[in-house]
């Protein structure tokens, strides 16, 4: 019987026969990022829109202004509200009969303040300016009152005894002249003083010469 054909083995490869091993993820340059793209520049905010303007005074008409226009009619010259504050303009020469009305009436028994702002082109250049308040109505009322220079304001000493040093002091700052005032003299400068120095036209560098050099002894703005 004839011998069967021997199974041939695979024969061996040789090393350079080897296939090439597949490169290592490590040994593989890493792909470069497409470049991003230039982000677009925002656009530009819009200039915000003017805001309206403030409006401190409105007119003002509640049942207190009521009342007083019909007890004094037109001698009433303005009644406004300023950041809730009630403000009313009554014509000088009924300023102490208001006053007392005020007081007695509509129960604003306290005087706080007595002041004066000085308009130097205006007819009537002071305002004279009362802040009272009600301990009852827990309320708040500023009275204004227009008057010229050398014009006499009638003195609210006999209303508010709070009024005598207040009065003299607006007299000394502003040369207001209070009708009825029990004393009306300076209280903060020398009597001899020359010229009131809350005046807008009044010159606070040359002040009184004549008054610093006497009784102090230097030239005056030194």
């Amino acid at each position: 019987m004839a011998d069967e054909p021997k199974e041939q083995k695979p024969s061996s490869v040789s090393a350079g026969d080897k296939p090439a091993s597949s490169p290592s993820p490590a040994s593989t340059p890493a792909a470069k990022p497409a470049d991003a793209a230039t982000p677009a520049a925002p656009p530009k905010a819009a200039p915000p829109a003017p805001k309206p303007p403030v409006v401190l005074q409105t007119p003002l008409n509640n049942e207190l202004v009521t009342r007083l226009r019909g007890k004094f009619g037109a001698a009433i010259l303005e009644a406004m509200e300023d950041r809730k504050q009630a403000i009313v303009t009554v014509e000088c020469a009924r300023l102490a009969e208001f006053a007392l009305h005020l007081r007695d009436v509509e129960k604003f028994d306290m005087l706080s303040d007595l002041t004066a702002v000085d308009w130097p082109k205006r007819e009537k250049r002071f305002d004279v300016i009362l802040n009272l308040y009600s301990f009852a109505k827990n309320e708040r009322l500023r009275i204004k009152a227009h008057a010229a220079d050398g014009e006499k304001v009638p003195s609210l000493v006999e209303v508010w005894i709070a009024a005598n040093w207040l009065e003299r002091e607006v007299f000394d700052m502003f040369g207001i002249i209070f009708s009825g005032h029990p004393d009306l003299k300076r209280i903060l400068l020398p009597d001899e003083w020359q010229g009131y120095p809350l005046r807008k036209d009044y010159d606070i560098l040359q002040q009184d010469t004549a008054w610093v050099k006497a009784n102090l002894g230097i030239e005056s703005g030194q």
